[in-house]
């Protein structure tokens, strides 16, 4: 009777995250995963059921992963203090040489052609939460007269999620601090 190897499912679900990050959920084998993983194929099976069920695991980590970054839009006390800080701790991640560069997230959506309504209504959802965190931050600065009431803010946290991306796919192709940080000063001068 074989014996189950023990190992900490939240640092393989990580080695994980980072395979599917940097390949891609089509591009990232069964081998490649039980390689950064250092699992057997049963132990993968047994403990994620399939490739796509681990990518939605490994989906759900990688927000967990990332909530500290999250969490500058939701404990700031500024608006536009908490977007900048927001902005710079982003482009930090995103060109970060210890990590894949960009975003899972970002690149899930790039790819989100998938036919499962499951994975495309999650990948939904992250960015629909940090609109939402955008929006929230936004709503605060025009209670407390930082932002000015005629600015519509619906638009802006759409403008803000979308740079958001566009800072992780500038940073997978050029990864120019400088021109990120000018798209970054010339939004805050917008709010």
């Amino acid at each position: 009777m074989g014996r189950n190897k023990e190992f900490d499912k939240e640092a393989v679900l990580h080695k994980a995250m980072l395979v599917f990050w940097k390949k891609g959920y089509e591009a990232a084998s069964i081998p490649d995963l039980l390689e950064a993983m250092d699992l057997s194929r049963s132990s993968l099976y047994e403990t994620f059921g399939d490739k796509q069920t681990l990518y939605i695991e490994a989906i759900n980590w990688y927000k967990k992963w990332k909530q500290a970054k999250r969490d500058i839009l939701v404990n700031a006390t500024s608006a536009k203090a908490g977007i900048r800080k927001y902005f710079e701790v982003h482009i930090d991640s995103a060109l970060d040489s210890e990590s894949p560069k960009g975003c899972l997230i970002t690149n899930a959506a790039v790819g989100m052609d998938s036919p499962d309504e499951q994975l495309n209504a999650l990948i939904r959802e992250r960015f629909e939460e940090l609109e939402k965190s955008f929006y929230e931050l936004l709503c605060k600065g025009q209670e407390t007269g930082e932002i000015m009431p005629e600015k519509d803010i619906k638009t802006l946290s759409h403008l803000l999620l979308n740079l958001n991306h566009g800072i992780n796919i500038v940073a997978k192709v050029q990864g120019d601090r400088s021109k990120m940080q000018q798209m970054i000063d010339t939004v805050m001068e917008m709010l």
